[in-house]
């Protein structure tokens, strides 16, 4: 998969965590969407107002933490990715 984000964003790979629900089976529609997962792909960073470009802090392989709303789901080569900005990650584990 190739995949260059831009600027300031990343593109990050849903971490599905382990469910165990004593037996109740949960449908997928039902289920909340994970707010974790590993970045597959960073941009080069955002301008100040210099022009200097500031790198992310974030590089491929970290795992994040990111608002449960943040960024925009796309299907690239069949994996359903997101793509969002540096400043929506909350943190790395």
């Amino acid at each position: 998969m190739k995949i260059r984000p831009l600027g300031d964003r990343v593109v990050v790979r849903r971490v599905e965590k382990e469910e165990k629900a004593g037996g109740i089976i949960i449908p997928d529609t039902a289920k909340e969407r994970p707010v974790e997962g590993e970045v597959v792909a960073v941009g080069p960073g955002a301008r100040n107002e210099a022009g200097r470009v500031i790198p992310l802090d974030v590089k491929p392989g970290d795992r994040v933490v990111f608002g449960k709303y943040a960024g925009m789901d796309v299907t690239i080569d069949g994996a359903e990715l997101l793509v969002l900005r540096e400043g929506d990650i909350l943190g790395k584990i």
